[in-house]
């Protein structure tokens, strides 16, 4: 019984450590087994590990930016937010690495022009089948990707030459609600 007390102790500073996204110097757990103390001390930066993500992602090569964008199954991308320089031109590759085919779970990136209405652009891109879930006659769109399902990939090239924030979502039905980012031009 001592050792299994000891287990879930152990266990539950396991899970508390990794919740949050909070940037953690250093942080102590006292487990109390018996009135044995026990002190663990752990250094966390969870900043540094999402921009070490973020740096595998989108990486400079030879004047171009290469963005590697994933969704998944949970309808999440691996990034909400992409810099890029004022005329960079941009090698975005799209990875689907769920498993839903694309009628269920597709998904595609689009970058919308300033100023544009993220909530009133995706719900017309709902009933947009027949185009990709892209509205018709659209002009708020810069750049796009296919629509793709679980396993599949696909790349663009684009360049955005104006300096701004831009907003990026995927434009299947309801996934813009979770998908999207900041599309950030310095």
């Amino acid at each position: 019984m001592k050792n299994l007390s000891r287990f879930f102790a152990v266990f539950l500073a396991a899970v508390l450590m990794s919740c949050g996204n909070e940037k953690k110097e250093q942080e102590t757990i006292t487990i109390g087994d018996g009135g044995n103390l026990e002190t663990v001390e752990t250094t966390q930066d969870a900043a540094a590990d999402e921009t070490a993500q973020t740096n595998d992602a989108i990486q400079r090569q030879d004047g171009v930016v290469q963005v590697n964008l994933t969704g998944n199954d949970l309808m999440q991308y691996n990034l909400n937010e992409i810099k890029v320089k004022a005329g960079d031109k941009v090698k975005l590759t799209l990875t689907h690495v769920g498993e839903l085919p694309e009628n269920a779970m597709g998904h595609n990136f689009v970058l919308l022009k300033q100023g544009t209405d993220v909530v009133d652009f995706a719900q017309k891109a709902a009933t947009a089948t027949g185009n990709e879930y892209i509205p018709e006659g659209t002009d708020a769109v810069i750049a796009k990707t296919e629509m793709i399902g679980g396993g599949e990939e696909t790349t663009i090239e684009f360049t955005v030459s104006e300096a701004g924030t831009y907003d990026f979502i995927c434009s299947f039905p309801g996934h813009y609600v979770q998908m999207r980012g900041k599309f950030i031009v310095e």
